[in-house]
């Protein structure tokens, strides 16, 4: 009896070795990521800056004055930085930036905050609210209407109010382009605002995230 059991115990010994190093080959270790397929955190920060290109049309009713009631508009080119805190599959956020306009506009400027959601496997959807600056061209013709102290119009003849808006990012991977991009980094972003609801901005543009 003690014999048999002596050559059980060696023998076990023997397939101890073999048996765990089957089993490490089977059945690696599980490993977790906190980033999504477009190469952005779940959790953490993310710092970003991009480029965008659009237009934005005022209300002939707002108090943007033309020589000939003619509407306060222009082509705007955008460049902006921020960054957002990834919670999972939420997200908040803050930007400032800056914008070229064309036509009516000189300059606009400001800051925006966001809040969404995660949608798609690397995508974003959000609401903002910020403030703006608005620079129209002197040589354009239009003036400011400053009807009351609190109407928004600046010393030097800029106008600033409140903006609110809604936007869409987009991940490679969303439109099938992760063969193309990889972790590239990038989203393409499609937005639209509102200039304290008397205009239209939409506009689009590249957003590169690190």
């Amino acid at each position: 009896m003690r014999n048999l059991i002596a050559a059980g115990v060696i023998a076990l010994g023997l397939a101890s070795p073999a048996l765990a190093q089957d089993m490490s080959t089977s059945a690696p270790a599980s490993t977790t990521t906190a980033t999504t397929p477009d190469g952005s955190k779940l959790f953490g920060f993310e710092p970003y800056f991009g480029v965008l290109g659009g237009y934005h049309s005022f209300d002939r009713r707002e108090r943007f004055v033309g020589p000939n009631g003619e509407r306060f508009d222009g082509a705007l080119i955008e460049g902006l930085v921020g960054a957002n805190l990834p919670l999972g599959p939420v997200f908040v956020g803050v930007e400032g930036f800056a914008a070229k306009g064309f036509s009516d506009i000189n300059w606009e400027y400001g800051v925006r905050g966001r809040a969404g959601g995660r949608i798609g496997e690397s995508g974003l959807i959000y609401g903002s609210v910020g403030y703006t600056w608005v620079d129209p061209k002197s040589n354009r013709g239009f003036d400011f209407v400053n009807t009351g102290p609190n109407d928004g119009v600046t010393e030097n003849g800029r106008r600033k109010d409140w903006v609110y808006g809604l936007g869409v990012e987009v991940g490679p991977r969303d439109i099938g382009l992760g063969g193309v991009t990889g972790r590239s980094g990038l989203r393409l972003r499609v937005s639209a605002e509102t200039y304290d609801l008397k205009s239209i901005r939409p506009m689009a543009g590249v957003i590169f995230h690190f």
